[in-house]
Parts: C-alpha cells; structure tokens; sequence
C-alpha cells in the first residue's frame, strides 16, 4: 500500500482518497495494542513464578508454565481465519474481555488444592492472549508503512516491554501490600479498561486490505505459507527465527525464581524489575527501534542480538557465592535494556518478511517458529537451572543466545525479496 503523497507527520496521508492515519496516530494505536498484549504474557511469565515460588512450588513445575507458551507457537492454526473473516478489532475486544474475565477469576483458584482447575484457567489465558495477539499483530503490519517499520517496533517493543513489567513487576511490588487475590483483581480489571478502548475508538476499526479473491478455505492456510517458502534461504531464515530468542527464553524463565532464591523479596523484586526495569525497558526499545532504522535490519540484528545475549553474563557473576547482592540490579537492568534493544531490531525483520494481504497468516507462521524456540528453552530452563546450578545454567543461556548470530549472513535473500503488495519488490535490509 503506497499513499498518493508524502505527508508530515502530523497530517493524515491518504489512499486512493480513503483517509488513512498520520504517523504519529499510528505510533499511538501501537503503544496502547502492544501493551494490550504484552500484559498477559507478562502475568504468566512475571507474577506467576514468583506466586507459585511463594507458594513452595517445585523450580521444575515453575519451568513447566513454558508450556503454555504453545498456545503463542501454535496459533498458526487458526491465524487464517483472522485474514479472512471480520475486521481486526473483531477479534481484539472479544479476546480482552474474555482475558478479563479469566485474570480475575484466579481469585478462586488455590495452586496446591485446585491445581488442575488453575492450569485449565492459564491454559485459557494463553489461548485468548495468542488470538488477541494475531489480531494485534496483523492490524499493525496492516497500517504500517515499510519506513515506519523501525521505529515502530521500538515503540511496539517499549510498551510490549513496559506491559510485561507492569504485570511482572509493578503489581508484583504491591502484592505484599494488596495481597495475590486483588493483584488478580487488578490486573483483570486492566484488560477491561483496553478492551473498552479499542472498542470505543474508530482508530481501530479500519478495514483489513482485501485479498484478490476468496479461495477454498483450505487454500487459506496452505496458500499463503507457500509464498513464503517460495524466498530463497528461507530454511536458513526459520532456524535463525526459531533460535534467536532461545537465550533470552531461558534467562527470563529463571530470573524471577533467582531473585527468590537469593533472599530478596517481592517488594525488592518489584522495585527493580518494575520501575529500574521498566525505565531500562522504555530505553532500551526506543533506542533500538532508532538504531535499527538508521543501520539497517541485518547490521542492527548482529549488533543488538550480541549484546542481548550478554545480558545472562550478568545473571552468571552475580549467581556466585562471593559476587555483592547489589550486582543483580545491575543484571537486571542489563537485561532489560538488551532485550528491548534486540527484540526492535528482530520485529522488524519479521514484519519485512510479511505481506499485508496475509499479515495475520505471514506474522503468525514467523512468530511460531521464534515462540516455539522459546516455549521449549523455558520448558527447559527449570529442570537446567536444577540440574547445572545457577551459575552454570546462565554461562549456558549466553552461548545460546550468541550461537544464532551465525546465521545473520545468510537472511538477505529473504529479505531482499518481499512481495507486500502481491509481486515480489527488492527492499533494502
């Protein structure tokens, strides 16, 4: 989709004489649906561990809430029928309420004596939270243009980042005071305020582009993955998305637990990784979406994607014995900021390889490859953090993290030729 012409950011551009967005609109519907999304994966992955931790629940029970990261890995299945049918936010406001509804209904669910009825609600949470996430996904490739992309992940990055502190931190930080039951209560009645937003605001209710024709609705999942594959090195390009966020995956699995372990509290837990962390987090991603648009997609990757992975060494040396216990904020911090830096760099490069008519089916295919990476590094971090000890365990998530560097040479074929309007175009990555 090309506007007809250029416009300041401040003006809205228009299409064919449909208004369209200005920029920086499309920069805020960016922040608020990525925090949207971020939100539940940052329970999950956030508050949980340090609940169940607080619980006495097993390092290894802990790691199996990676699990439920399949739901994120998966949704692939049903990623078409959101290119198909309805606009996006018909799909986006269903799946927040529903995510309200269930964050608040973990009031009632005790983690040793309903255990089986609490992993039936996460597992429901993840479900609802991937569908929300296609949605998400598809509608901001959608109004996006490919100048905007840089920096439009490192604002997608920030918040997403912000939103998973917020639930893995911030409420966190107040749960000694509130108490579990109204942290759930909170956090559910969050989803509800974003879900009343994107269903009040017309900015979110634009229509999807058209596909040229309606095939077989089996032809809905099989057409657009073939044209992907049709892009040269893209075997290559999938083991690099499936690896890139292994590193990170096991590291963040076991970072909270670590902090448990090591004596610090939930207050403490919450001061560093709320607010130091969110302020790293806000940093780190804005600064990355700026990097990567002025070096480029592939060069930002080598560069953002090694430090990333050096975030564990921090982790590593205040995992020792004799290392002060002030040296986990600044690996906290560390993390915070690589991470946020990397992961602009690497959402650019999976939306560069998707086209707007399959945005939903193209992002979801992409973002399965990385999330099942990550859900299997997390489902074995647990039973790695066990077995090596923490030391060993954060040596060993850096390695992973910098191994997939390698294969950075290898990605501009399939980035060089992305078709995002139906014929194959070169780009510049």
């Amino acid at each position: 989709m090309r506007p007809d012409r250029e416009s300041p950011k401040d003006e809205p551009i228009f299409f064919k004489g449909t208004p369209l967005l200005s920029t920086r609109l499309k920069y805020t519907i960016v922040a608020l649906l990525y925090f949207s999304e971020g939100f539940p994966f940052g329970f999950i992955y956030g508050a949980l561990p340090i609940y169940l931790r607080l619980r006495s629940i097993s390092l290894e029970e802990i790691g199996v809430l990676s699990i439920l990261g399949l739901a994120w890995s998966l949704k692939i299945l049903w990623a078409p029928l959101i290119d198909r049918f309805g606009r996006r936010f018909y799909w986006i406001v269903p799946c927040q309420a529903l995510l309200a509804l269930l964050l608040s209904l973990l009031v009632l669910l005790d983690p040793i004596s309903q255990r089986a009825f609490l992993w039936l609600a996460l597992a429901a949470i993840g479900l609802t939270s991937a569908t929300q996430d296609i949605a998400v996904d598809a509608y901001t490739i959608d109004i996006l243009e490919e100048k905007e992309l840089g920096l439009a992940n490192g604002i997608r990055s920030a918040f997403y980042r912000v939103a998973m502190i917020t639930a893995g931190g911030v409420l966190v930080m107040f749960s000694e005071a509130l108490g579990w039951e109204n942290i759930f209560l909170l956090a559910g009645a969050l989803m509800a305020i974003l879900s009343g937003l994107v269903m009040v605001f017309p900015v979110f209710h634009l229509p999807r582009p058209e596909i040229p024709h309606s095939p077989p609705i089996w032809e809905s999942w099989i057409g657009p993955i073939q044209i992907l594959f049709r892009r040269p090195q893209m075997g290559i390009t999938m083991l690099f998305i499936f690896s890139f966020k292994i590193g990170e995956a096991m590291l963040v699995a076991m970072a909270n637990p670590f902090w448990i372990d090591r004596g610090f509290s939930p207050k403490e837990i919450g001061w560093a990784v709320g607010t130091l962390g969110a302020l790293a987090s806000i940093v780190g991603a804005m600064a990355g979406g700026y990097l990567t648009s002025r070096w480029g997609i592939l060069s930002s990757l080598w560069i953002l994607g090694g430090f990333q992975a050096t975030a564990s060494l921090g982790y590593m040396i205040a995992a020792f014995p004799f290392a002060p216990s002030g040296i986990i904020y600044f690996s906290s911090l560390l993390e915070s900021l690589a991470i946020g830096m990397a992961t602009a760099a690497f959402l650019s490069f999976l939306m560069g390889l998707c086209e707007k008519r399959y945005s939903a089916t193209h992002f979801a295919f992409l973002s399965m490859l990385f999330g099942l990476g990550r859900s299997l590094a997390g489902l074995g971090g647990g039973y790695s953090a066990s077995w090596m000890g923490y030391p060993a365990f954060f040596a060993f998530s850096f390695f992973m993290g910098a191994a997939p560097l390698l294969l950075i040479p290898f990605l501009r074929p399939a980035l060089a030729w992305v078709s995002r309007e139906g014929g194959d175009v070169r780009e510049n990555p």
